[in-house]
């Protein structure tokens, strides 16, 4: 049996019958893969809500692939049939993060191209974006430059906010955009949304300590977003 052979169990096989062995190699081989992923995602999460179930879920989607592909690819007839059943199917999970979309779509890449028998490609592609994923995220590539914040505070209505502001943003802020401007306690307060981007090594107690003082120790809401500012 040659290379070629034990890679393509069942390919002369009459068109709608399965080779014993084609229905154990295909799916190990896409677990494998999967499993790696699986553990690519878990070595390269940086957020705070990393969920078992999510990335055992994305090793049984590659997995399903990979069988509804070989399947698909031996009967015609089944293929319409499934077609027809999944695409009733509404998925309605909230990902945590973009990048929880795209490791879906990588495990059903993987799964596509290991159930239509290609492993050696799918063996280098599991390897190249698996890289290319790991280098990104160890290097931080394309981190904005700076930490942005969003600032929320109110001041009475009475006062000038933009001259009692503009000392304080000048001091601690390299870039602000004045977001909303409302009214709050039936007309009473202002309350007032900034996009900020702070200068390198503002402390931001003592930009609190400024806001508060100027806004006569009304409420002051600094929340970090790490993403830069759309100016």
């Amino acid at each position: 049996m040659t290379f070629e052979d034990l890679f393509n169990i069942g390919g002369n096989a009459k068109a709608g019958t399965l080779h014993p062995l084609e229905v154990v190699v295909a799916p190990a081989v896409s677990l494998v893969l999967n499993l790696a992923i699986a553990a690519l995602y878990r070595k390269t999460y940086k957020g705070t809500r990393y969920s078992q179930d999510y990335v055992q879920t994305l090793i049984m989607i590659g997995l399903v692939t990979t069988i509804l592909i070989v399947v698909v690819a031996s009967n015609g007839a089944i293929a319409f049939g499934m077609f027809a059943a999944f695409s009733v199917i509404r998925f309605r999970r909230t990902l945590g993060q973009s990048r929880d979309l795209a490791f879906v779509f990588f495990a059903m890449a993987v799964g596509m191209v290991v159930g239509a028998k290609l492993y050696v490609p799918a063996v280098l592609i599991t390897l190249m974006v698996g890289t290319a994923v790991y280098v990104l995220t160890k290097t931080d590539a394309f981190a904005p430059r700076r930490a942005s914040h969003m600032l929320t505070l109110r001041m009475t209505s009475d006062m000038d906010f933009e001259q009692l502001l503009q000392p304080v943003f000048d001091e601690f802020a390299d870039r602000v955009q004045l977001v909303s401007v409302s009214s709050a306690q039936a007309g009473m307060m202002t309350e007032l949304r900034y996009g900020m981007q702070l200068k390198l090594g503002a402390s931001t107690p003592k930009l609190l300590e400024a806001l508060h003082l100027v806004c006569g120790n009304n409420r002051v809401i600094l929340t970090p977003t790490g993403n830069e500012l759309d100016m």
